[in-house]
Formats: structure tokens, C-alpha cells, sequence
């Protein structure tokens, strides 16, 4: 309920706003914690460091092996997926609407 009311409040002082909840599991930011959870155990975990500057050697050579071995990955989600998801929302947002009245 507590999500409902923020939509609410943000399309009152917003009303061209859409809020369009993602998928968690494909958000880029599971991509972001993945790579820093890779750093923590391989790079930050020994946590042998004497000075900051050993830290940022540490942590700019493993980014440069990283990017060496990094393959690219291909999105499942595509664009009928998309479109398919929007419709599904506008549905809900119609229902609610209809209930509201």
C-alpha cells in the first residue's frame, strides 16, 4: 500500500510521471552489485593493505584484467516483452482507475 500512496503523491505533483516498476532481477543495478561483490572477494577481501595507494593499485589492476576477460551478455527482455509489460500496466492503472470511480 505504502508504493500505491507514493504513486499517488508523485502523479499529483507530477501527472505526465509513469512509474514503471522493473523486473529486480534484470535491473542494471544487479549488474553493478555483482561486479563489486566480485571486487570484495577477489581484490578487497585479503585486506593486506598498508597504504590507500596499494588499494587503488589493487583495485585499477583488477579492473584492468576485468576488462580483458569481461564477455558481453545478451538481454532476454526484448522489445514485444516491452511492449507486452506497458500493456499489462495500463490494464492495472485502467482497473484502478475503474474502481476509484
Amino acid at each position: 500500500m505504502i508504493v500505491r500512496s507514493y504513486n499517488l503523491l508523485f502523479q499529483a505533483c507530477w501527472p505526465t510521471l509513469r512509474l514503471i516498476h522493473l523486473p529486480v532481477h534484470a535491473s542494471w543495478l544487479n549488474q553493478v552489485e555483482i561486479y563489486f561483490s566480485v571486487v570484495q572477494r577477489k581484490v578487497v577481501s585479503p585486506d593486506d593493505f598498508h597504504t590507500l595507494d596499494e588499494v587503488e593499485s589493487r583495485l585499477l589492476d583488477f579492473q584492468q584484467y576485468y576488462e580483458q576477460i569481461a564477455t558481453p551478455f545478451e538481454w532476454k527482455f526484448t522489445k514485444n516483452d516491452l511492449i507486452a509489460l506497458l500493456e499489462r500496466i495500463a490494464s492495472h492503472d485502467d482497473a484502478d482507475r475503474t474502481l476509484a470511480a
